[in-house]
């Protein structure tokens, strides 16, 4: 699959199944063993999952669990195979029946309309026209958005759920699993700067890849990001000089945090801004897609938006560096991106007075938003510290205990392992939690505008008549 492909959902085919009466059941089977299409149902935001209408119509036996709906590819009586107790058929059938209801009378024909990925509609086309149905693509609806499949570019699979936690992607955006995925582990690994700590949690991911064990396995889709954040860990230690602490056993390739904490503090705005930075060139790609040069040029995580960021990141760099022209230049920059919001936000606003007040409001909820965001990256190199002095106090109380002999070796070595696991437990859990925190509130919120639905195929198990 191409690059360009993977980085936005999978193009949607808005459909109409067109099958006789006399061979609707066979292709509602055909339909429920392909699961291929979405299927428009009525009344719309009313469709009930198979096991709630098995349970209503008590397709389950007395006192049990409810049954996984089956459908036999053949037509079978209902009264039959109650008597056989054969609940997963019935809940079938009387999904089918559902399903049958929901079809609309055209010329004598039983219509379904509903969604299918265009990839895969000659694939549809192939599986009905031997039943006589036909599959015809239709206009997709004004004001009906796409469902969304989620297909990934190579290797952004396994940080789909990052983003499949704060929500599902609207069917217009660019899909940023790929920059969520890299964005989270660079930032776990800058506030968790340890070579030993990050090597275990390394493992430990690899572990949640390879073990069979069933108590693992809802962790199991998360192991990549686990083990990138422990790599990234290891190369900050790296950089930091810390392998357990500061017990000198690496050294630093670029600062110790404890020494020179406003050096790391600057990178850590700096960092941080440079990913800003790229959530709003995602932004703004999608604010193009969502609605054109207009929604692009005026919305608050698109043209100005980003220009409001910009200008004030220039104009910050300027004033630092003593740069009068990068000052100037911000200021410019900056300015432009105020109009535009405020040209934005007076166009939804309708005019007038009260809609000059609502404009000024936002506008000035915008500015100080941009600046806390930027600011907020901070925290990389606070946690930084933070792990840092855990690590330092564990290493001076295990050296003061060696130093004294006897007993005190023993303790030492007490003191050395519990306490970088509970510097291991306790950071790990922190620096998880913020980096998620940065994802979520400052990336993801110029990254999206709103969320989309999932695309919720329609699929039966099928069972042929030597699976009876």
């Amino acid at each position: 699959m191409p690059w360009a492909e993977g980085l936005r959902p999978a193009r949607m085919s808005r459909i109409a199944v067109v099958a006789s009466r006399a061979r609707l059941r066979e292709t509602l089977v055909e339909l429920a063993r392909s699961g291929l299409v979405e299927v428009d149902t009525r009344p719309p935001g009313e469709r009930a999952s198979p096991p709630e209408i098995a349970r209503a119509l008590g397709a389950t036996g007395p006192g049990a669990e409810p049954v996984t709906p089956r459908v036999a590819a053949r037509p079978l009586s209902i009264e039959e195979l109650e008597r056989a107790e054969r609940w997963d058929l019935v809940a079938g059938e009387l999904e089918l029946g559902r399903m049958a209801a929901q079809t609309i009378e055209h010329r004598g024909a039983a219509v379904l309309v509903g969604w299918a990925p265009q990839a895969n509609v000659a694939e549809l086309v192939g599986r009905l026209s031997p039943l006589g149905t036909s599959v015809q693509e239709l206009l997709h609806p004004a004001r009906a958005e796409a469902p969304t499949l989620l297909l990934g570019p190579p290797g952004a699979r396994s940080v789909r759920t990052l983003v499949d936690t704060y929500g599902t992607v609207p069917y217009a955006d660019v899909d940023p699993a790929l920059f969520a995925g890299v964005s989270y582990v660079l930032m776990f690994g800058v506030m968790f700067g340890d070579v030993g700590h990050g090597l275990i949690l390394a493992a430990l991911g690899l572990y949640l890849r390879f073990s069979g064990r069933a108590a693992v396995a809802s962790a199991r889709r998360v192991w990549a990001v686990i083990v990138g954040a422990g790599l990234a860990a290891a190369g900050s230690g790296l950089l930091y000089g810390e392998m357990f602490g500061p017990t000198g056993l690496v050294s630093p390739l670029w600062l110790r945090p404890i020494e020179q904490p406003l050096t790391l503090i600057m990178a850590g705005v700096i960092g941080g801004s440079v990913l800003l930075g790229t959530s709003y060139l995602i932004g703004m790609a999608n604010r193009w897609r969502e609605g054109g040069p207009a929604r692009l040029l005026y919305a608050s995580s698109g043209i100005a938006g980003t220009s409001l960021y910009l200008g004030g990141a220039a104009m910050a760099a300027g004033t630092v560096a003593g740069y009068e022209a990068l000052q100037a230049a911000g200021v410019a920059i900056l300015v432009l991106g105020l109009v535009l919001l405020f040209a934005g936000f007076m166009a939804d606003s309708g005019g007038g007075l009260a809609g000059v007040m609502q404009a000024v409001v936002e506008l000035f909820d915008t500015i100080i938003r941009t600046g806390a965001n930027a600011l907020s990256f901070a925290r990389l190199a606070a946690f930084g510290l933070t792990h840092a002095t855990i690590g330092g106090i564990v290493w001076a109380a295990t050296t003061a205990l060696w130093a004294s002999g006897g007993l005190g070796l023993a303790a030492a070595i007490l003191i050395f392992v519990v306490g970088n696991a509970l510097a291991f437990a306790l950071e790990a859990l922190v620096a998880a939690l913020q980096a998620l925190r940065l994802e979520y509130y400052e990336l993801f919120s110029r990254i999206f505008t709103g969320e989309g639905r999932a695309f919720a195929p329609w699929r039966l198990a099928v069972m042929d008549e030597e699976d009876l």
